[in-house]
């Protein structure tokens, strides 16, 4: 059996170790919260993550439509985008597939000699961090011009204000 049918047989169980190892970059009191807890409404960000992770296997393995993976991606890199992560650590969960890829296949590929197998799928990894990075950035600049909106609103306001107070001051007494 190849390293993609073996991914596709065991791909509820890698989505599942992908999600943990996900969860495992988050604070260890949010990990035991979030594990615990999958649920949509109660837990949003757990449950986009197991959904993400759930998602992008399959979408790794067929491989055929970029589209449908920036989709699954586009949630999970929005959430951590506004999370208190640096660019690298809001990504590295990208590259947490690879590790477990390795950690699960390696001894068996190398001991059938289909090593480079997972190697050339590792360059599908590399390619969705590549999707991820661009999400991540059009989110982050979303964030940065939605607070320049605020910044000017608030300014608007403030001038406003200003403006009547003046007007109130500078009124004519009335006789």
């Amino acid at each position: 059996m190849g390293l993609t049918d073996s991914i596709a047989a065991r791909s509820e169980e890698l989505a599942q170790k992908w999600a943990d190892l996900v969860l495992g970059t988050y604070p260890e009191q949010t990990q035991v919260v979030w594990r615990k807890n999958r649920d949509q409404f109660t837990n949003p960000v757990g449950s986009f993550i197991l959904k993400s992770t759930s998602e992008l296997l399959p979408l790794l393995l067929a491989w055929n439509d970029a589209e449908a993976v920036a989709r699954s991606l586009e949630q999970i890199v929005k959430i951590r985008a506004v999370q208190d992560f640096t660019p690298g650590q809001a990504l590295s969960f990208v590259f947490l597939l690879k590790k477990l890829l390795r950690q699960e296949f390696t001894k068996e590929l190398s001991a059938s000699g289909e090593l480079e197998e997972l190697l050339r799928f590792e360059t599908r990894i590399d390619n969705l961090a590549v999707i991820a990075f661009d999400l991540y950035v059009a989110a982050r600049d979303q964030i940065a011009r939605m607070r320049v909106e605020e910044v000017k609103r608030a300014h608007v306001n403030i001038v406003r204000r200003a403006n009547l107070m003046k007007e109130d001051v500078t009124a004519p007494k009335a006789d």
